[in-house]
């Protein structure tokens, strides 16, 4: 029998923002719904202010994941209304790349508009964007589930126990040797730990990419599930994180989180000043540091070569190992034509197709046959 249709229809809101709270991962004992339950009686709450306060007081919810808490509750309680942001105000997370009163912008008229996303343009156009719920590609899968044992990892500062190794671990030989009156039978060994190493991806979002955007979105939030340590970020007139966003483990609420995020769907293309947006920020730039770093994108750059190649360049010396999946690379043989990516082939490890999951999927999966390091 169905427990929540004998639950009275005033309850239920509350009961199912408890369940939405477990399969996100938070701990919560039915002791602590109870006692939600009764706060809220107790309360006769006037807004949704009261709900939230009782909410925290008897959930209890990490103090490292009050963020995540806060976003669930505006989901479900407020829908999209959660997600909206004052005019005066931007996200601490997003670094607005178009300055503004610049004289050599193009001006944003109506034929700028790139409704159908085959060309790029500099001109910002801030836009919502909403994911429809579609099934799990094969592609997917497969990174879900060979990715545990598939990806890069590195050599970690702590040691452990291992049959063969450069290490002596002197302890546990000593310690064997009192059992043979001190002599010294059998040499013990020690190995570094191996750790999954950190991902970096870097998601073009704007109109060039508009075919694309949502499956690179959807490959982003299994990534994000699959391994331990991902950032994800995205630019095209603006470079927003959405890692938080994506963590959360129902796709289609983490995808409808980051779809409020992002606010130039589909719009201009400056990828040198996105990158170089990325690494003035020591807390962004800190991410890239010893990262398997990928950057989907067509590179069909409107802004200054120059920019991106240096910003390029900067990006791949932080990096383990700088990945340029893009559209245009439809051949084993492919060489770059446009002017971006020419000026930054030599800078890059790896200038691959990037057209389609199974092909980013298949790239993501190689990189762990690199050598440990």
């Amino acid at each position: 029998m169905n427990v929540e249709l004998q639950l009275p229809q005033a309850v239920r809101v509350f009961v199912s923002f408890v369940a939405l709270l477990r399969a996100n991962g938070f701990a919560v004992a039915p002791e602590q719904t109870t006692m939600f339950l009764t706060a809220i009686e107790l309360l006769g709450p006037r807004d949704l202010g009261d709900i939230r306060q009782a909410a925290l007081a008897t959930l209890a919810p990490p103090p490292e994941r009050r963020a995540t808490f806060d976003r669930l509750f505006d989901l479900h309680f407020r829908g999209s209304e959660a997600m909206t942001r004052d005019d005066d105000g931007e996200d601490d997370e997003t670094v607005r790349l178009q300055e503004e009163g610049r004289g050599d912008e193009e001006p944003l008229l109506s034929d700028d508009a790139n409704e159908s996303g085959l060309t790029a343009t500099r001109t910002e156009a801030l836009v919502e964007r909403r994911f429809a719920q579609l099934s799990s590609t094969d592609a997917l899968r497969r990174l879900t589930r060979e990715a545990p044992r598939r990806l890069p990892r590195r050599r970690g500062h702590r040691r452990r126990q291992a049959r063969r190794g450069p290490f002596a671990d002197l302890r546990r030989t000593l310690r064997d040797s009192v059992r043979s009156d001190g002599e010294v039978l059998r040499l013990r060994h020690l190995k570094r730990r191996q750790r999954p190493r950190k991902f970096l991806l870097l998601i073009d979002v704007s109109g060039s990419m508009k075919s694309r955007t949502e499956e690179n979105m959807r490959l982003a939030h299994a990534l994000v599930q699959a391994a331990p340590n991902v950032e994800v970020f995205t630019f095209g007139t603006r470079l927003t994180r959405v890692t938080r966003a994506l963590r959360m483990k129902r796709r289609e609420q983490a995808l409808n989180a980051a779809a409020h995020l992002v606010s130039d769907w589909d719009g201009g293309t400056r990828i040198g000043d996105a990158l170089q947006a990325f690494l003035a920020v020591p807390r962004f730039g800190g991410y890239a540091r010893g990262a398997a770093v990928i950057v989907v994108s067509d590179g069909l750059e409107r802004g200054a070569p120059e920019a991106l190649r240096d910003a390029v360049a900067k990006l791949s010396r932080r990096a383990w190992r700088l990945s340029w999946l893009t559209p245009l690379a439809t051949s084993p043989g492919f060489r770059p034509q446009t002017e971006a990516l020419v000026a930054i082939e030599r800078f890059v490890d790896d200038l691959v197709d990037g057209g389609s999951s199974a092909s980013i999927v298949a790239h993501v999966l190689a990189l762990g046959r690199r050598r440990v390091a």
